[in-house]
């Protein structure tokens, strides 16, 4: 999942403090007031007291208003608690076996047990070619099918459902739903080699002219190489590295296996079908029919919602333009995906909504050709494709308190979280010069939303410690939980930060 799982470009995080309507919470001070850096509270503001929005206007010009005075003084003095468990344990839990690997784990060792058995037991008993091509397409089905938007969307709202009156335990795992993309490439590998399996039997039936012809044997062989050639791509560090290569071998690869599925399944059902019997008759019955032609209608569906739309851009400086769409309304949590060559690569980015308002915008970031091109000679067209998909942010409703942490480009997804307030939200958004960068509209935007946004200037203050001005912003906010949305060191870093010291913490895992 895109988590992708695949929003905006990003850079580095932020935090804030506030507790219930009656209790005290963090403010920023004004340029010329002085507090001691022990005191971390003052008292809410009244409404001769102004707050943060009230004088925003007054203190555009003020880096030290900005950067959270008082909500960060001292910061680096704190101490960490210890982290929980063992030191191999919580690697173990929280690095080695993420979620991701762990339903990865659970899908392909399922698949194996199952395949060391067939192999085993051997023969016609189990290991007769059609019934290793049913197992083969079912696990092909399940990968496909788990990349489909509506089928994100629907794990997304099912799990998001829960209560908040909920054990947290119960809720820290209904949010990790970003992380079924593991279902997807477990059953891709898993499907690819149950057709090795596939291809060996069938070979060794054909030897025999059992059932199985040369046309059969063919297809499979060719559909087991682009399988084969996409998972070689797919790989983590060869899709970091040469993601646009990774892109086109996933989208014209796949469609060429699919063709030839197509082609399997017809002379597989012919091969099979009994004497006499229509093979329009056969095919019908066949399950493996109506699993290929589900996942075909899956993967062309995005396509037929493949149009040109205008977009009115608004270019913030000259590391990011905002761009600003009409042609459908999205939720918090959502992301799309843009392309000026629909055949060659699509770039995701999050969605920013705001309530009573048509359409949405996305921040673009400076990141690389295609993101730099698009800041110097902002689109009036763009093509789109699909209906809006939702990402890790969406998670966020499901906690009660919650501490939303975005550094640079990264309060695109963040920001109309902070817009909708379907949850109390503290936010830490760290950037260089972020008003010159962002324009002052987001900026003031953001703290009309969140009154006592931490926003800091790295520029001016250089890179925080984002752990430990986290883990303080969690504490002083008594936060239930952390989301972020940074670059993938600092986000990695921050999210086993908080997870090692049990704050259910949550960000972008990048398996798309």
């Amino acid at each position: 999942m895109p988590s992708i799982t695949g929003a905006a470009t990003l850079l580095e995080g932020k935090q804030v403090s506030a507790v219930s309507s009656t209790s005290t919470i963090a403010l920023p001070p004004r340029a010329h007031q002085s507090l001691p850096s022990s005191s971390y509270e003052l008292e809410r503001s009244t409404p001769t007291t102004p707050t943060a929005a009230s004088s925003i206007s007054d203190r555009k010009s003020e880096i030290s208003i900005e950067k959270g005075g008082v909500s960060w003084d001292g910061y680096l003095d704190d101490d960490l608690p210890e982290k929980t468990q063992g030191h191999w344990i919580r690697n173990l839990r929280f690095q080695i076996f993420s979620l991701y690997r762990r339903l990865f784990g659970i899908v392909f060792i399922t698949n194996m047990a199952v395949f060391i058995a067939t192999c085993v037991q051997g023969g016609v008993r189990g290991a007769d070619a059609q019934f290793l091509g049913k197992v083969a397409i079912a696990n092909i089905f399940v990968a496909i099918l788990m990349r489909q938007d509506y089928v994100i969307n629907a794990f997304f709202t099912a799990a998001c459902a829960a209560p908040r009156s909920w054990p947290l335990w119960v809720r820290r795992i209904l949010g990790r739903v970003y992380t079924i993309g593991g279902i997807h490439s477990g059953c891709a590998v898993s499907g690819t080699i149950w057709l090795v399996l596939f291809a060996a039997q069938a070979t060794r039936q054909y030897l025999r002219k059992d059932h199985i012809t040369i046309p059969t044997l063919v297809f499979t062989y060719i559909i087991l190489a682009l399988l084969v050639g996409m998972i070689v791509f797919a790989y983590p560090k060869a899709r970091t590295r040469h993601h646009d290569t990774f892109e086109m071998t996933h989208r014209f690869l796949g469609w060429t296996a699919i063709a030839l599925v197509w082609c399997l399944i017809t002379f597989l059902v012919k091969d099979y079908r009994q004497p006499g019997q229509p093979l329009g008759q056969a095919m019908v019955r066949a399950p493996p029919f109506w699993l290929v032609l589900i996942m075909t209608c899956s993967i062309i569906l995005p396509w037929l919602r493949l149009r040109k739309v205008p977009v009115r851009a608004e270019v913030l400086s000259s590391h990011c333009v905002r761009l600003h769409f009409d042609y459908v309304d999205t939720q918090p949590g959502h992301f799309t995906r843009m392309s000026l060559s629909p055949l060659a690569e699509w770039h995701s980015f999050a969605t920013i909504s705001i309530p009573g308002q048509k359409g949405y915008s996305a921040v673009v970031s400076r990141a690389g050709d295609w993101t730099s091109e698009r800041i110097a000679n902002p689109p009036t067209k763009l093509w789109v494709r699909g209906i809006p998909c939702y990402g890790v942010v969406r998670v966020t409703p499901l906690f009660r308190r919650v501490v939303m942490v975005a550094t640079g480009s990264g309060i695109g997804p963040i920001a109309p979280v902070i817009y909708a307030r379907k949850t109390e939200l503290q936010l830490l958004w760290t950037a260089p010069a972020v008003r010159k960068t962002f324009g002052d509209k987001l900026v003031d935007s953001l703290y009309e939303a969140n009154p006592n946004a931490v926003i800091y200037d790295t520029r001016e203050h250089g890179k925080p410690d984002m752990v430990k001005l986290t883990y303080r912003m969690v504490r002083q906010f008594n936060a239930e939980a952390v989301v972020i949305i940074s670059n993938e060191p600092l986000t990695k870093k921050v999210v086993y930060g908080m997870m090692s010291r049990g704050i259910p913490a949550f960000g972008a895992i990048w398996d798309s």
